[in-house]
């Protein structure tokens, strides 16, 4: 359902202005202002579409997402003109961002079409066990309900509207009330319009999907807060998720809030690899940094290392490549004010030595790339030398020894990702790190940069506190899907009774099951 459907029955509603990233000026369309009445009659809709969604055989809800894939690139350019207009994000970026957004889309109707989500489990019964018998126990995965889905400000399109967290919903057969983000609302409308279009071509009911949109925090509280509401999705600051937590849990029935919130994602630079490659990694250090305006959730925003040979070369070379970034155009002006006090902060401290300045740019949301050092006894008196700076800035906390980047991996919040530039000869002191680094993030990598996630089975988008609000699971790839799933067990129905796919003469349905503890793959 879109922002102008009939399903929302509207009253009187101020209007707001699509804003132009570059100049921080509404001169975009307008768009009403969603309430709570019209929370009420999306999440209404939303239940009542939910059983006859649910039931919805796997084949059919593939075709569902093929569908809107379909859809959406079916907009064509209309649809990276009016996304480059509102974040002021480049077309490549853009292009790429919409062949992601379909990808996922494909991916997840894939995932449905194998049926593992269903994590199928059957236990026959045993009559003649002693000392008691054992009863016909039989498991599979059910959606939750309805998912309340937040657009994301730096990800218009793989992370909004028909971005991760609705693709993932909408596969677990779950009906979805997305809150567009208010800094992209003609972008969302678009989107909105194609999910709405394949929802009527695949015969759905009209409730599966609807789309609010409004600048303030009432509308998303309200969301949050209605009863039919059974899980919620959000990429998004620290502050907000931590409100979405807090009205969830205040609810007399709490419900699960998988939030991603805030990381700076440390890269360790292990001796060999600074010996040998110190200059080629501080210039390839810059370019990770300051892609997309840093505005990533991914972005390298703290690096680690040891005082050894390379290590200066390193620094040269990432501050060299730091000063002569030009600036670039932040998505909102409060994202680029919040950059801007947050930098601030960093350098403005005692213990910071501001290593480079990036170019200078007119405009209000323009962001001067930045990078500090710092060492680890500062980094480890001052906490808030390692909060999320969500932008082009980094700092350098420069240990002693091993000890001392231990002490400061001990300390860090819980993160995104960790990456280990490292050669050879680094290896064993890798593998004495690798431990502390499992227990802070959802992502290790080596001799790469965080800036970048793959839509895969084996990607995990995800971590500790803060990084999201339950470490067991990920946003990206196939993964996500189980979010928004939860187990029901059957004991003792009769075949008649039993969910088809449990029935025994289901087996051979090429969806894999785990009998009597064999899994069974046909």
């Amino acid at each position: 359902m879109t922002a102008d459907a009939s399903l929302i029955d509207r009253v009187k509603h101020d209007g707001f202005r699509s804003v132009t990233a570059e100049t921080g000026q509404p001169d975009g369309a307008e768009f009403p202002v969603h309430g709570p009445a019209d929370v009420a009659v999306a999440c209404a809709a939303a239940e009542a579409a939910f059983d006859a969604y649910r039931a919805t055989d796997r084949e059919s809800r593939a075709a569902f997402l093929e569908r809107i894939a379909e859809e959406i690139l079916a907009i064509g350019d209309d649809l990276v003109v009016a996304a480059m207009r509102e974040s002021g994000l480049p077309r490549a970026r853009l292009e790429g961002e919409r062949g992601r957004t379909i990808g996922q889309l494909r991916m997840f109707a894939s995932v449905v079409r194998s049926g593992a989500w269903l994590g199928l489990r059957v236990d026959p019964a045993m009559p003649d066990r002693q000392p008691l018998p054992r009863p016909d126990l039989r498991l599979r995965m059910i959606p939750l309900g309805p998912v309340a889905v937040f657009g994301a400000s730096n990800f218009p399109l793989a992370f909004s509207t028909a971005g991760g967290d609705t693709a993932s919903a909408l596969a677990a057969g779950c009906p979805v009330v997305v809150k567009g983000h208010p800094a992209h609302p003609q972008t969302g409308a678009l989107v909105a319009d194609a999910i709405a279009r394949a929802v009527v071509a695949c015969g759905l009911p009209e409730g599966v999907f609807s789309h609010l949109v409004g600048p303030g925090n009432d509308l998303g509280a309200a969301l949050v807060q209605d009863p039919r509401i059974a899980a919620v999705g959000f990429t998004g600051s620290r502050g907000g998720g931590l409100a979405l937590l807090a009205l969830t849990q205040a609810r007399p029935v709490p419900i699960p809030v998988y939030a991603e919130m805030s990381s700076i994602n440390p890269v360790l630079l292990l001796p060999e690899a600074l010996k040998t490659r110190g200059a080629a990694l501080g210039a390839a250090f810059a370019g990770s940094l300051t892609m997309g305006a840093g505005q990533f959730c991914t972005n390298p925003g703290l690096v680690l290392t040891i005082e050894s040979e390379g290590l200066d070369d390193f620094v040269a070379a990432a501050t060299e490549a730091v000063s002569g970034a030009d600036s670039q155009v932040m998505l909102t002006t409060g994202i680029h004010a919040a950059y801007e006090k947050g930098a601030a902060a960093l350098g403005g401290s005692a213990d910071v030595e501001t290593l480079a300045r990036g170019g200078e740019g007119n405009g209000c949301t323009r962001g001067q790339a930045m990078l500090f050092q710092t060492t680890a006894e500062a980094f480890l008196a001052d906490k808030a030398l390692g909060h999320e700076v969500f932008g082009a800035s980094s700092i350098i906390v420069r240990c002693r020894d091993e000890a001392e980047l231990r002490t400061v991996l001990g300390g860090l919040e819980g993160q995104l990702t960790a990456t280990l530039h490292m050669d050879d000869a680094d290896a064993e002191l890798a593998g004495r790190l690798l431990p502390v680094l499992e227990r802070k993030v959802g992502r290790i990598l080596a001799n790469g940069w965080p800036t970048g996630v793959e839509v895969c089975h084996a990607m995990v988008h995800g971590g500790p506190f803060p990084a999201t609000s339950d470490a067991r699971t990920a946003s990206v790839g196939s993964l996500a899907i189980d979010r928004f799933l939860r187990p029901v067990s059957y004991q003792n129905l009769s075949p008649a009774l039993l969910p088809a796919e449990l029935r025994d003469d289901a087996r051979g349905d090429g969806v894999p099951r785990l009998v009597d503890g064999v899994l069974i793959v046909n």
